[in-house]
């Protein structure tokens, strides 16, 4: 059924910026047969292609522009609404003409209208980048006006985004164009077929291990450095137990063509060996493990450092957490800045008891970042030098940096005491989306937010929450769930994982096809969320890259002084003989 201005239906709201990758292709491969006759005409005529990727791009760069100009508090009040060019109505939904400057309103039928009478072909939805045809008199898809949505989007936000360390933008995204020298490797190798759906057989009581590794090899950071051969375990110079030569030997076997459960033997037995506490046959926390895990990575990693670390690991999971305590008497506030890996969450209140309300991962996080009253002498003040009392001081957790992976762990094992057979688990559901927004949690926006409440409170008006930067920024999307069914003594681990815009369920040796509503109904312990947009930073050189430049500074300074140490012994033998 077709889609007419005249008929008045809405538009559709797909972003085209989300779209599968599976789909994308199948689209492209299909588009010969299915695309659109008229726009195949218009991008086939050189003068007539142009003008309308001219036009499209810079309406696509002019809605991620006032985006964030509405967002941005100090250019509030500067904006104004985009009109139909017939009635003037203010638009907040504007269609744009690709082939003039006439922008039109869809409820009235005006930009229909337009096309029919000045014999335009095409216009655009300018809020959703999607083009309406007027000969086919419907919506359409065109792979090729698709990449140039995404390719314009990127560029776009890339120009708006500033780094606070020397103010610059993001680097711009370079699409990989193989070298000479690279199409001739490719030319002499043998495609594989990458399953990454293996299942991994229970050694004894190893779900927890199991589990963990199945969200590993499904993080895409994690997959891109070890299937792009950045650490390879037979060129690996460090000694037998290198974590991070079991996790290459681990990708190997999952992206293999080998449908067969994997055994990972040599991953136990290293494990084993690197931490005592979790050698044995008995059951044991996942996350635990995972904490054991990331840690023995980061150790057995490439450029792995004490400080400024910039190993896979931590540029995978590390963020910053900013813990911040306010003297209420006099208004002081001490900062502290502490690094994290992930984000253990209360699913009970501050009294002890479980929440009587559902529980979510936004209230979670609510209570993880709400301020908190100190007890009695817990604080002292640097700036009025007195202990504080009940109530006297406050403390809240913000989170400075987000890492690109985020791994929040709900606390569903209640521990009253040292010992571990006294633990009891917390049945209690917890609900977490497929696509989670981490602005209201951060330092700087939880920091604007209280600004702009004291300045609308002086106003009596109501504060205008806005995000530093493009919003997509702070978007995270789901893929891996680590569950725990039945009670501590006798549980037992599962995990869902996203392949390929398709979910698994992972079941030790088992993998049966699931879909993204079990996942999130399951009983979930861990949750893994990749960012949506990378950053990267320029002029960025790598902690190892300099670690090694100052070593051969130093290595060079040395021998100039045993040089001169030399030169001096031979001047005071030659001093002596005369």
């Amino acid at each position: 059924m077709s889609a007419s201005p005249e008929s008045g239906p809405n538009p559709p709201d797909t972003d085209l910026s989300f779209s599968s990758t599976s789909s994308l292709e199948s689209q492209a491969n299909a588009s010969d047969n299915n695309r659109c006759s008229h726009i195949r005409e218009a991008m086939a005529d050189g003068p007539s292609r142009a003008q309308i990727v001219t036009k499209y791009k810079a309406v696509i760069s002019w809605t991620v522009n006032r985006t964030q100009d509405v967002l941005h508090p100090a250019k509030r009040r500067k904006i104004s609404s985009p009109t139909c060019d017939v009635c003037e109505l203010t638009l907040s939904r504007p269609f744009a003409c690709l082939h003039c400057s006439f922008a039109g309103c869809w409820s009235n039928a005006h930009v229909g209208m337009h096309l029919k009478n000045e014999g335009h072909g095409f216009c655009v939805d300018v809020k959703s980048g999607s083009i309406f045809c007027g000969e086919c008199d419907d919506f359409i898809y065109d792979a090729t006006m698709d990449s140039i949505y995404l390719s314009t989007v990127v560029s776009a936000e890339e120009k708006q985004t500033k780094f606070q360390v020397k103010k610059k933008g993001r680097e711009p995204f370079r699409p990989w164009i193989p070298s000479d020298k690279e199409r001739v490797a490719l030319e002499g190798t043998v495609a594989l077929p990458c399953q990454g759906r293996r299942g991994l057989l229970n050694l004894g009581q190893t779900c927890f291990l199991n589990v963990v590794l199945q969200a590993f090899v499904h993080n895409p950071l994690l997959r891109n450095y070890f299937l792009s051969d950045k650490h390879n375990n037979q060129l690996c110079a460090k000694p037998p137990g290198c974590t991070s030569c079991e996790m290459d030997k681990l990708f190997a076997q999952i992206y293999s063509n080998s449908a067969i459960p994997h055994g990972p033997t040599s991953f136990l037995a290293t494990t084993w060996r690197a931490s005592a506490e979790l050698s044995g046959y008995k059951q044991q926390d996942a996350h635990e493990f995972f904490i054991s895990a990331l840690n023995q990575i980061h150790n057995t990693s490439r450029g792995s450092t004490n400080v400024s670390c910039n190993c896979i690991i931590h540029s995978t999971f590390a963020g910053q957490l900013q813990s911040d305590v306010k003297c209420e008497r006099c208004g002081n506030v001490t900062s502290t800045v502490d690094p994290m890996l992930d984000i253990s969450l209360e699913l009970k209140e501050k009294a002890g008891e479980v929440t009587s309300g559902e529980n979510t991962l936004a209230a979670c996080l609510r209570r993880y970042t709400q301020p908190e009253k100190l007890g009695a002498k817990e604080y002292s003040c640097g700036k009025c030098n007195k202990a504080s009392h009940v109530s006297e001081a406050s403390k809240r957790l913000s989170i400075r940096k987000l890492p690109p992976v985020l791994s929040f762990q709900f606390k569903r094992f209640e521990h009253k005491t040292t010992d571990k057979s006294s633990a009891q688990k917390i049945d209690a559901p917890v609900r977490f989306p497929a696509s989670f927004n981490m602005a209201p949690y951060t330092t700087l926006v939880m920091n604007l937010k209280g600004k702009e409440t004291e300045r609308e409170n002086e106003r009596g008006g109501v504060p205008a929450l806005s995000y530093p930067g493009p919003e997509a920024m702070y978007e995270y999307d789901l893929f891996a769930v680590i569950n725990h069914e039945g009670q501590i003594d006798n549980g037992h681990y599962t995990n869902y994982a996203r392949f390929q815009d398709e979910w698994y369920r992972f079941d030790d040796d088992k993998v049966t096809n699931s879909n993204l509503g079990a996942c999130l109904n399951s009983p979930a312990y861990m949750c893994f969320y990749v960012k949506r947009h990378l950053d990267y930073k320029p002029d960025m050189t790598p902690t190892y890259v300099q670690t090694r430049e100052n070593e051969a500074v130093r290595e060079k300074e040395l021998e100039k002084e045993k040089e001169r140490a030399r030169n001096k012994e031979v001047e005071d033998a030659l001093l002596a003989t005369v």
